[in-house]
């Protein structure tokens, strides 16, 4: 039979100790869970202005269509996707006294196609291709047209 010493006992005790040490230090847990969170976008295109950079001449009855063109005020910090700017003409202010409207000019190709991210920045990016021209009515006195102005309105399709 085996004679248990001080020393054998001592010794069997450190192994059972070091036994449970090393059960203990790799037991553990699981679990699984859920949880919610949210994130904000921006709504970039209220702060993408659009600006007539093109210089038109005065127009007249007779007178060719001019192409109006220009670009862009980004100030949103990031690139804009603009995919069209579409030209409509908002209202006249004639000079004088006499009648003039939005029936005595034509704006042809009104929706321009850009197709483009527009970069951060002030005057960046580029749109052109509407065209605008008076409209000579024959037979029509058009004098109320003379010294009027036409007030362009641009919109943007992201």
């Amino acid at each position: 039979m085996l004679k248990v010493t001080k020393r054998r006992a001592l010794v069997l005790l450190g192994v059972i100790a070091a036994v449970v040490v090393a059960g203990a230090a790799i037991a553990y847990w699981t679990a699984g869970g859920t949880g919610d969170g949210t994130a904000a976008t921006a709504n970039p295109t209220t702060q993408l202005k659009v600006n007539q950079t093109g210089t038109l001449t005065a127009m007249f009855p007779g007178d060719t269509p001019q192409t109006l063109s220009g670009d862009f005020d980004n100030t949103t910090g990031n690139s804009v996707r603009v995919d069209t700017v579409t030209a409509s003409i908002a209202s006249v202010s004639p000079l004088g006294a006499g009648t003039c409207t939005a029936s005595d000019y034509s704006l042809t190709f009104p929706v321009m196609t850009v197709n483009a991210e527009v970069p951060n920045g002030t005057s960046v990016g580029n749109w052109t291709g509407a065209k605008i021209q008076f409209n000579d009515k024959p037979g029509v006195n058009q004098d109320g047209c003379k010294g009027a102005t036409v007030n362009l309105h641009y919109a943007i399709a992201p």
